[in-house]
């Protein structure tokens, strides 16, 4: 194993391309055994006890993200990330400027540090009225 480990995701995400590359009929186990032999396992069990409390690379203290909080674009510095299951992570970011969390015309309430469960595909449960999630995190 002498290549750096990738997070669950990014592994998932690794067999998801590889399967769309190949189209050759090969199925979502087989596209993650592959990946689990790249990275020097014997097969996907044993890669997937390796990776699955991993966050993704860029998700460590001090590191810089990008992404939209309540559908406002910022860049941030991560200030804690903290597992809350496989693949789901406790994201606390200190942005860079202040986003303003309301849109009434009359009314604003701006926001500098913000937290979220951030789950598999960078993004919150949690959604706006308009069906747009609160925190998205590009992967």
């Amino acid at each position: 194993m002498s290549r750096d480990l990738p997070s669950l995701v990014e592994a998932k995400a690794m067999a998801r391309q590889l399967r769309a590359e190949l189209a050759g009929g090969m199925g979502h186990a087989q596209a993650l055994e592959r990946v689990a032999h790249q990275f020097g396992f014997s097969d996907w069990n044993g890669m997937h006890a390796a990776i699955a409390h991993r966050a993704p690379a860029r998700w460590v203290v001090g590191g810089r993200l990008r992404g939209r909080y309540m559908s406002q674009p910022f860049e941030a510095t991560v200030v804690s990330v903290v597992q809350a299951r496989p693949g789901w992570f406790w994201l606390e970011l200190d942005l860079d400027e202040a986003v303003d969390v309301v849109t009434f015309e009359s009314f604003s309430n701006f926001r500098k540090r913000v937290r979220g469960l951030v789950g598999p595909a960078g993004r919150t449960r949690e959604q706006t009225s308009d069906g747009e999630p609160h925190l998205v995190v590009e992967m």
